[in-house]
């Protein structure tokens, strides 16, 4: 009785991004580091407030706090014309989210500009908006797929310059840091790749409202202590900003004065 065969098939125009993000991303000299947080307080004010944001735009505003408040986590390096350090004067943040692209769940990627004066509600309406727009009208998604037309070498050689021969450009094309997550499926990546400076990946949180948080970080720019310092940092702005906003979209139950029994959150020192 014969065998069933396999059969080849063309990489399709977000796996060719895919293929072509690992080959760039794979040159990073990248390295997690990993903070255990306790964040019992986040999730029992997160759980009261109306309406909830969601634990991807939670995250995106408090690290975005931490780079606003730390120049170096803006940085970049740059291959061209010599190997240098450019830093951005603004967070924009890249965030990974799955579309459906024809017959198949793609990752794509999409930028938010200084999120850490954005309110919470604001970035998740963005965020929610850009998982139900036509593909074709989120601008980072509709330039990924044209760029993923593109032959090969061509296609190598625009992401080469992007990332390498202008700051500005680098920042408008990929962003100045990352989030990529997937806690929701029930699931982490334990050392996501990227070719951004650094990149925040958390894990499932806890009953008890424990987490693991990593930071995966470019070594030609950061060190291992800068990157511990953030994590704390950003646990600090999850426990004060943050937690303060929280808060104030609590939706007090029956009979309950919320402001009176809430403790002044801890202030967020950088």
């Amino acid at each position: 009785m014969p065998q069933p065969r396999g059969f080849n098939m063309p990489l399709s125009l977000p796996r060719r991004f895919i293929c072509d993000m690992l080959h760039f991303a794979r040159r990073v000299p990248s390295v997690p580091v990993q903070r255990r947080m306790q964040l019992g307080d986040v999730v029992a004010a997160r759980s009261r407030a109306e309406p909830r944001p969601s634990w991807c735009g939670i995250f995106t505003k408090a690290y975005a706090l931490v780079t606003e408040a730390n120049p170096v986590l803006r940085r970049s390096y740059l291959s061209f014309p010599w190997p240098h350090l450019y830093q951005h004067p603004t967070n924009v943040a890249t965030i990974a989210i799955e579309r459906r692209f024809g017959d198949e769940d793609a990752v794509f990627f999409v930028h938010l500009t200084h999120p850490e004066t954005r309110p919470l509600v604001e970035i998740d309406a963005k965020l929610h908006r850009y998982k139900e727009l036509p593909l074709d009208q989120v601008s980072t998604i509709r330039q990924a797929m044209r760029t993923a037309r593109w032959p090969l070498p061509v296609r190598r050689f625009l992401w080469w310059f992007g990332l390498n021969v202008s700051g500005a450009k680098r920042a408008h094309f990929f962003g100045t840091s990352g989030i990529s997550v997937y806690g929701g499926l029930g699931a982490a990546s334990l050392h996501p790749l990227s070719v951004l400076t650094s990149t925040l990946n958390y894990g499932v949180i806890d009953p008890d409202g424990g987490l693991d948080v990593r930071l995966i970080y470019d070594h030609r720019v950061l060190d291992g202590s800068t990157v511990a310092r953030a994590l704390a940092d950003l646990e600090g702005a999850m426990h004060g900003p943050i937690l303060r906003e929280l808060w104030s979209l609590a939706v007090a139950t029956p009979g309950e004065n919320e402001t009176a029994e809430l403790a002044p959150a801890p202030q967020f020192a950088p």
